[in-house]
């Protein structure tokens, strides 16, 4: 797999121009202007840097992963550095908005080092972008703008600090937009909850829980065609609980059935619910509901 340690090397491989700063580039349509076009395709790279991109649908039809553009106006995407990107041909077409590349070393001694890890968007599939209204659109545009008079300058001791603090504050934006897009996406949230609770029930039902143990969040998130940090994002807000907090809850569940069968030891127990430790099960269980595994058999034991 390809990684691209620079900027430059990085924007040179797309095929794009050379950035107007070692560590930072801003492409930005404006008028009858498009963004330029990178190149029709790619296998899987990565790189160290971070973008933002604001995508306009002009030409032809945008799918991104297994879901396509579900708003009519831009759509915000974030990626990390080291973020496995691939695409081909079937995803070019002319394109209006803009886009935002910088090294994570641009960000280097600056307080955004530290809390831009906490976005947790930078960590969403590109299917799961930010679907911005014509207001938060414009908002967002204008923050960029700004960005790119700095950009355009020439560079003095002020500029970093000054792109630092803009790209700080569209990110509080999108913070507070993407809080909007999952109140307002209710109905897609049961149905993620509903397509959680099914898969586990499936799983446990089908014998994989002791093949294979308890599967992890991320394997959970594969088969639901979406990524970890949306997966747990998405029911936190609908339910109050991550996804680790459901799977506890299905285990629990699971185990309260178990233990009321008398044969089988607490060690027993564990190991049927895919826990490789059984001091972590009776941890988990206490926790949950309170009283250890043997007081909840003791307290429900069968007669």
């Amino acid at each position: 797999m390809l990684h691209f340690k620079t900027l430059s090397s990085y924007l040179y491989y797309l095929g794009l121009p050379r950035p107007e700063h070692p560590m930072l580039s801003v492409f930005n349509s404006k008028g009858d202007g498009y963004l330029p076009c990178p190149r029709e395709s790619s296998p899987p790279i990565t790189n160290d840097c971070y973008s933002i991109s604001l995508k306009k649908n002009v030409e032809g039809n945008l799918n991104y992963g297994r879901t396509k553009y579900d708003f009519a106006n831009g759509a915000l995407i974030f990626i990390s550095p080291r973020q496995v990107l691939q695409w081909d041909n079937s995803l070019v077409f002319e394109q209006k908005g803009f886009s935002i590349n910088f090294h994570e070393d641009f960000l280097k001694g600056t307080e955004l080092a530290q809390q831009i890890k906490k976005y947790s968007f930078f960590s969403y599939s590109i299917n799961e972008a930010l679907h911005l209204s014509p207001k938060e659109e414009k908002q967002i545009e204008n923050i960029v703008e700004n960005i790119e008079i700095e950009y355009q300058n020439n560079q003095d001791s002020f500029s970093r600090e000054i792109i630092i603090s803009h790209l700080h504050t569209l990110l509080k934006y999108a913070n507070r937009f993407y809080e909007r897009q999952f109140l307002n996406r209710k109905d897609i949230s049961n149905n993620l909850l509903e397509r959680f609770n099914q898969y586990l029930t499936e799983y446990f039902e089908s014998g994989l829980l002791q093949e294979e143990g308890i599967p992890s969040i991320e394997q959970i998130a594969n088969k639901l065609s979406i990524s970890q940090r949306y997966l747990s994002d998405t029911l936190k807000k609908e339910t109050g609980k991550t996804s680790t907090e459901h799977l506890h809850l299905h285990l629990i569940d699971k185990a309260k059935n178990v233990l009321l069968q008398p044969y089988k030891s607490i060690s027993e127990v564990a190991y049927a619910l895919g826990f490789e430790y059984p001091p972590y099960f009776s941890k988990l269980f206490k926790k949950k509901e309170g009283i250890s595994p043997t007081e909840y058999r003791e307290k429900y034991k069968q007669n």
